[in-house]
């Protein structure tokens, strides 16, 4: 690897307890690289898929990694066994509304969906 440096060996913990991983990486291998990889290996049964790297979130010891950063960079060593396997988790993000289609919706006339009585 470079700079001699020891790969490190993560697994991706999904937002239902299913793991993506364990695989090792390279200390320089950035964020966004990794988000790459999990949405390749996503699993096809799930009903809520990620499109893009930007519809996930790594999340590791509380703190939300940002996408230019390194794996090395984005490391928290508290309580980390040496050799040991980092869980991070995925979050992925809700789909954004269209803009267009909002507007669409907010010109069509109210139609009301309650029909609660108050006495």
């Amino acid at each position: 690897m470079a700079g001699g440096k020891e790969p490190i060996e993560v697994k991706f913990r999904l937002f239902d307890g299913t793991d993506i991983g364990p695989s090792k990486y390279d200390p320089a291998t950035t964020v966004s690289a990794l988000k790459d990889f999990i949405l390749a290996r996503w699993p096809q049964d799930k009903e809520i898929t990620p499109k893009t790297v930007n519809d996930l979130k790594l999340i590791n010891g509380g703190k939300i990694l940002e996408n230019n950063r390194t794996l090395a960079e984005s490391r928290v060593t508290i309580g980390e066994v040496p050799g040991g396997v980092i869980t991070m988790h995925v979050v992925v993000r809700p789909p954004q509304v269209d803009k267009n289609r909002e507007k669409q919706l907010g010109n069509s006339p109210k139609q009301n969906r309650c029909g609660c009585t108050i006495l």
